[in-house]
């Protein structure tokens, strides 16, 4: 398992305290294969009783502002990160879905963020 624990925010950005990305071998792997960028976002659902983000991850940039991202290095590939209204995550976990071939990415240790 391959931790960078200090990824840091590239080119110039204010962020202070560092983020703990955690990412096993699989993972580095499908992202270098898919040109060494991974997209992180947080998306919101409402309801009338709770409101809960989910994340997302792509490896190449979703629609939108592409200054809406941060870009942290991970090492061998780079991490752009989306928080939406919400703080840093301590640590960013991920993980290869081998059978849909994607990468899920939980934010201190949670799949969504309330």
């Amino acid at each position: 398992m391959n931790v960078v624990e200090h990824a840091v925010v590239s080119g110039g950005g204010t962020y202070e305290e560092p983020i703990r990305i955690v990412a096993p071998p699989d993972v580095r792997e499908f992202v270098r294969a898919r040109g060494g960028k991974l997209y992180v976002w947080t998306v919101p659902h409402f309801s009338p009783r709770i409101t809960i983000t989910l994340l997302e991850t792509a490896t190449t940039r979703p629609a939108g502002p592409a200054e809406r991202f941060v870009r942290f290095s991970a090492g061998d590939f780079d991490l752009y990160l989306d928080s939406g209204p919400l703080a840093w995550p301590d640590e960013l976990v991920l993980e290869l879905k081998r059978r849909r071939r994607l990468v899920r990415a939980y934010w201190n240790d949670c799949a969504y963020v309330m």
